[in-house]
C-alpha cells in the first residue's frame, strides 16, 4: 500500500482527511513562508504548498504528499495569519460588511510528478460591530488562521453568505484533491 501523507500540522486538514476515512501520516514542514509580494493569490498559495510538500516529499520519495496553504484577500490586500489583536482586529474590520475571497493552494507531490492547482471561494461578512469584533478575538479562534477567522467554529457567524468551495476556506478543497490524487495514481 501506498503512503499519503499530509505536510501540515493544521487540525483542520486533518480532521477534513479522517472524516473520508483515509490512511495517512501526518509529518510537517518547517518552511519558510515568505513570499512575493508581485505575486498574485494564486501563485501565492500554489508556492508555499509546494514548498511544504516538496519538504515533506525528499524525505518520503516512495509516497504521495500533499501539501496545502490558504490566504484571505480583501480589496487591497493578502491576509494571512494575524500576529496579535490588533492585526486581527483590524483584518476582521477591513471584511466586514464586504465580500472577500479565498484561495486555497494544492500541491500534490506523487514519485511520478507535482500537480499543483488553487481553489478559489468567495465569502460574505455581516456588518460587524467593534464589539462583536472584539468577543470573536477573545475567543482566541483567529489567530491561527488566515484572515483572522475560522468558518468551521465561531467564526461561522460572521459569514452571511458563501460562493464556492467551503472545504477549501476550512484549508483542503476534499473533492478537488481526492480527484487529483486518483488521478496521479494514488489508490484510494
Amino acid at each position: 500500500m501506498t503512503n499519503l501523507i499530509l505536510a501540515s500540522s493544521s487540525p483542520r486538514r486533518k480532521e477534513l482527511l479522517d472524516n473520508l476515512h483515509l490512511t495517512f501520516e501526518i509529518k510537517s514542514s518547517d518552511v519558510d513562508e515568505s513570499y512575493n509580494p508581485n505575486l498574485s493569490p494564486e501563485e501565492i498559495v500554489m508556492e508555499l504548498a509546494s514548498r511544504k510538500a516538496k519538504a515533506v516529499f525528499a524525505e518520503s520519495s516512495d509516497s504521495f504528499v500533499i501539501g496545502s496553504d490558504t490566504v484571505v484577500v480583501d480589496e487591497v490586500a493578502v491576509l494571512g495569519k494575524p500576529k496579535d489583536s490588533d492585526e486581527a482586529f483590524n483584518m476582521l474590520k477591513s471584511l466586514s460588511g464586504k465580500m472577500h475571497s479565498v484561495y486555497t493552494g494544492v500541491s500534490i507531490i506523487s514519485p511520478h510528478a507535482e500537480k499543483k492547482f488553487f481553489v478559489k471561494t468567495d465569502v460574505l461578512f455581516w456588518e460587524l460591530s467593534d464589539e462583536e469584533i472584539h468577543k470573536y478575538i477573545h475567543t482566541g479562534e483567529p489567530f491561527d488562521k488566515a484572515g483572522a477567522y475560522g468558518i468551521q467554529g465561531i467564526g461561522s457567524t460572521l459569514v452571511k453568505e458563501i460562493h464556492g468551495d467551503y472545504f477549501a476556506v476550512v484549508g483542503l478543497p476534499l473533492s478537488r484533491t481526492i480527484r487529483e490524487l486518483q488521478i496521479a495514481g494514488f489508490r484510494l
